[in-house]
């Protein structure tokens, strides 16, 4: 009789197969021409460059995680990952942070540096849209290759849980559909993936003129953004809690979740954080507010005292929050930080549907605290900071307004003592009496 073992300790050396030294390879040589396309060679052959520089490296990665599928079990796979340079804040994870800070820099603000990297994408954008790519197309290109391979990841090391494949599927799809393959084709490149306050012009007076001169299509979008933030955000979050967003829909969580999986333990855990934390995130929702409520006052009227100061606001407001914040640092920061830097600290949407989920929604992560042996597990992978074990230990119910309802807390705890529920308003934040008697 043939007997199976489960090896809980780091994998081995003999682990590293033919298969995976293969796309190690691949993923490393498309880095190689990645970086190399920075130059003018790639007009040689920009379809050439964008195959070994974008598929190849994607192919690696891919033939590498299909290599762990043959060689693993399905299970929990958090075997070492705080003794790598790559994602315990090592020189590696030093180098990919000001790799991925560098990239949005340069994107952002100093795309003329990337003009050789942006003709590599010419062969497709022209496929796609019929013009030539820009820094917009490099970019949203980019962000989907990474959700749509690292997604993959995700699926292989949770095929084992229901509610992480359904998610990863989601956030893959949406990526790939609504922020990316239906904006090429509308005006303006309107997502339907994103609503205000986190896409803050779309509710903008400015906003509803372009698209109400536009016809029928164009009121269509300003309408769909303003159900979506007034009417189906709060239902919706109500019923699922802000999960339903945050870990299924929304654009950066889409990233945080599949390319900042490896790096989601590096979050900081301490009362410091979290006070830091509900400071910030509140103060750019009440800002982003106080901006979109100016803006229609000075829209309305012509002699409105704020109206200079306003529009300039929402330029800085642009600059630090959207740019800097959301892009810079909160992808930036990964291997630094943790995966929702930005969604912790500075994302009005997370903000907004915090409150709602603390106050009016039926979500939460119920605890048999009685099953608890107190590892931290679910502390430590907590990518939003949040210091589940104490919650777990005093049997308590878990209703956070941060919480984006990930799950992972749930399926590194050993002994079942987690649950992701919906159920009745009435006193939810009460102790586990049966745990306490």
């Amino acid at each position: 009789m043939t007997q199976n073992f489960i090896n809980i300790d780091l994998p081995s050396g003999n682990n590293f197969t033919a298969l995976k030294k293969t796309g190690l390879a691949m993923l490393s040589v498309g880095m190689l021409f990645f970086f190399i396309s920075f130059t003018s060679v790639t007009e040689v052959s920009p379809l050439l460059f964008f195959i070994l520089s974008i598929i190849l490296p994607s192919a690696g990665a891919l033939i590498f995680f299909f290599a762990q599928l043959k060689s693993s079990l399905p299970g929990v796979k958090k075997n070492g990952i705080q003794f790598m340079s790559a994602t315990n804040r090592g020189l590696l994870g030093w180098t990919i942070a000001v790799f991925l800070t560098g990239m949005y820099i340069l994107i952002y603000w100093f795309p003329e540096l990337l003009e050789n990297l942006i003709r590599i994408f010419d062969p497709l954008s022209i496929a796609l849209t019929g013009n030539p790519s820009n820094q917009w197309f490099l970019y949203g290109t980019l962000y989907t290759i990474a959700v749509l391979v690292m997604g993959v990841r995700m699926l292989i090391h949770n095929r084992h849980n229901k509610y992480q494949i359904i998610r990863t599927l989601s956030v893959m799809f949406v990526q790939l559909t609504l922020a990316y393959l239906i904006p090429m084709f509308i005006q303006n490149g309107f997502f339907f993936s994103y609503f205000w306050p986190l896409k803050q012009e779309y509710l903008f007076p400015s906003s509803y003129e372009y698209l109400s001169a536009s016809g029928g299509v164009g009121m269509f979008m300003f309408f769909w953004a303003a159900v979506m933030s007034f009417i189906a955000t709060p239902v919706l979050t109500y019923f699922y809690g802000k999960r339903w967003y945050c870990s299924w829909v929304c654009g950066c969580g889409a990233l945080a979740e599949t390319l900042g999986d490896p790096y989601r333990h590096n979050s900081d855990k301490s009362l410091t954080s979290w006070k830091i934390e509900r400071w910030m995130v509140h103060s750019v929702l009440v800002i982003i507010i106080i901006i979109t409520a100016l803006l229609w006052i000075d829209n309305t009227n012509d002699n409105f005292i704020l109206g200079e100061f306003v529009h300039s606001a929402n330029k800085w407001y642009g600059f630090f929050i959207s740019a800097m914040f959301a892009g810079v640092i909160g992808v930036g920061f990964y291997p630094l930080m943790g995966s929702r830097v930005w969604c912790r600290f500075g994302c009005p949407m997370a903000a907004i549907l915090g409150i709602f989920q603390k106050y009016f929604s039926r979500f939460r992560i119920t605890v048999n605290g009685g099953q608890c042996i107190s590892c931290g597990n679910c502390s430590t992978f907590c990518e939003m900071g949040i210091d589940v074990k104490s919650y777990a230990q005093r049997g308590q119910n878990i209703i956070r307004a941060s919480c984006v309802g990930c799950g992972i807390c749930s399926e590194v705890c050993p002994r079942g003592v987690l649950r992701l529920e919906n159920g009745p308003l009435e006193n939810r934040f009460e102790l586990n009496k049966e745990y306490l008697r």
